[in-house]
């Protein structure tokens, strides 16, 4: 793996070297140790309890959906799901954290030791980041600094939101890797079912820890953190900033200090926040009111079970079945709702190859355009699939497809009756179409003399001129033989 280079601290080489921690909401109903709702966007301070405000006297009791999310989710990174794990406190002071703690998991987290691959059939050089635990937190709540003019607002709605936190290894060597990591985390996590990974909501969100050394060196430098990115640009402009200061302070001869950073988007640039907490700081200890969480090996496997296809199994099984291009399998897999429907179509259809291409061209175009879900577009799978069947046939050119399709958003209807009565199937009798030709010929006899003379590339003209006088309901293949038998 090659480290990213810069020859301008006089001629010293530095290595970047990312880890990510990424909060993913786990998608539950109700939190993780209380009966209140997760639901987002509700009136500030509406989805609150004793337990998640942290009153004196209340209990908490663990969210049995949320451990079963938490699981699959571990699985589906392949990771070690431990049959006994650890809930601990983890002591610190915010306002948006009323009970003064949080309850995490520490020294015996939920799962350890899974893999992700980026690169996979979209480059020669796959890259494998392994991911180091994931372990079950509640979410504090949320500061709210422009609500009123000289103060800052608590909004608790989302205190106790149940969370994995998902670790990764230093493994990541460039800000893009970090992004690609980042995105086909996301990916795995709705294919799984076990969150919305909704970025702009919160539910999914990522800290990147950023050290520099010089390519060679072993030892890992001193890290910063970058905290609370939500989108994937984000993650790789703040990592390329902070890249760029740290090998500019050890050019220097300067010492980097362990530190929590914010990522400022509108001015572009990373600062920072607060000196770096190790995790002595937060005086972590065992969770009184909570047991050790115990799993039977049992029920880790009716967890595995209940996965889904995920996506390197599926890009692997598409490529084989289907013969598509690899650029083609990713967009597709981009979300496991495009993917289902694609497979859908392509079975009304009988051609992958075309499902294909309508589902990545006028059909993502229209549902972008409307900002219809894709899972309410109009258009079914079974009416695409006969669209694209009566395409394939001959009896519809791929004009008149695109006029059915954007008839069929509209009203609806069987795709065969509906281009029927629009007039948009292909003709193929040849009476109706040698009429057509003689009009042509009557219109361009010039042209057509040549042409039956044998000139040979005038037939492409004639075609176009047919097509035309038939408004397009000429079958071109059906014209071009005719035309060829009258050729000289």
């Amino acid at each position: 793996m090659t480290g990213a280079r810069d020859m301008s601290g006089g001629g010293s080489e530095w290595e970047l070297v990312i880890g990510l921690e990424v909060h993913c909401q786990l998608k539950t109903q109700s939190k993780i140790f209380c009966g209140c709702r997760t639901s987002f966007g509700d009136a500030p301070n509406s989805n609150t309890c004793p337990v998640c405000l942290g009153l004196p006297g209340a209990l908490p009791v663990l969210n049995a959906h949320a451990v079963a999310l938490a699981t699959r989710a571990s699985l589906a990174l392949g990771c070690t799901v431990h049959e006994e794990s650890v809930f601990a406190r983890k002591n610190y002071f915010y306002p948006d954290l009323p009970k003064g703690y949080q309850i995490s998991q520490f020294d015996r987290p939920l799962a350890t030791n899974g893999a992700i691959v980026v690169g996979a059939n979209a480059d020669a050089t796959p890259r494998v980041i392994r991911v180091h635990r994931v372990h079950m937190e509640e979410d504090a709540g949320k500061s709210v600094h422009d609500r009123f003019a000289d103060a800052t607002a608590i909004d608790l709605n989302r205190a106790g939101t149940p969370l994995v936190e998902i670790v990764s290894e230093p493994d990541i060597r460039s800000a893009a890797d970090a992004a690609a990591y980042a995105k086909r985390l996301k990916q795995i996590l709705e294919y799984a079912q076990v969150s919305d990974a909704n970025m702009e909501e919160g539910s999914l969100r990522v800290d990147v820890n950023i050290s520099v050394r010089r390519i060679g060196d072993t030892a890992l430098g001193t890290k910063t953190e970058i905290k609370n990115l939500n989108s994937f640009s984000a993650i790789e402009r703040a990592a390329e900033i902070e890249f760029a200061r740290q090998r500019t302070v050890l050019a220097a001869g300067g010492r980097i200090e362990q530190q929590t950073m914010l990522y400022d988007d509108k001015r572009n640039e990373v600062r920072p926040s607060r000196s770096k907490e190790g995790s002595h700081d937060y005086r972590y200890f065992p969770e009184p009111d909570l047991p050790p969480l115990q799993l039977a090996p049992a029920y880790i496997a009716d967890q595995q079970a209940a996965l889904p296809e995920l996506p390197p199994a599926r890009r692997t099984r598409f490529a084989a079945q289907y013969a598509l291009a690899d650029a083609e399998i990713e967009q597709l897999l981009a979300t496991r709702e495009l993917a289902d429907r694609f497979e859908d179509v392509a079975a009304a259809a009988g051609d992958a190859k075309r499902a294909a291409n309508w589902m990545l061209g006028p059909v993502l175009a229209s549902v972008n355009a409307s900002g219809t879900p894709l899972a309410h577009h109009p258009v079914s799978p079974e009416r695409l699939g006969a669209l694209i069947a009566l395409e394939v046939s001959g009896q519809l050119s791929n004009t008149a497809a695109r006029q059915l399709f954007t008839i069929l958003e509209q009203d609806g209807g069987s795709p065969l009756d509906v281009a029927r009565a629009a007039g948009l199937l292909q003709v193929r009798d040849d009476e109706a179409l040698v009429r057509w030709i003689d009009e042509v010929f009557a219109e361009h006899a010039a042209e057509a003399a040549r042409f039956t003379s044998g000139e040979k590339k005038l037939q492409g003209v004639l075609v176009g001129l047919v097509m035309k006088k038939s408004n397009g309901s000429a079958d071109p293949r059906k014209v071009n033989q005719l035309l060829a038998a009258r050729g000289g």
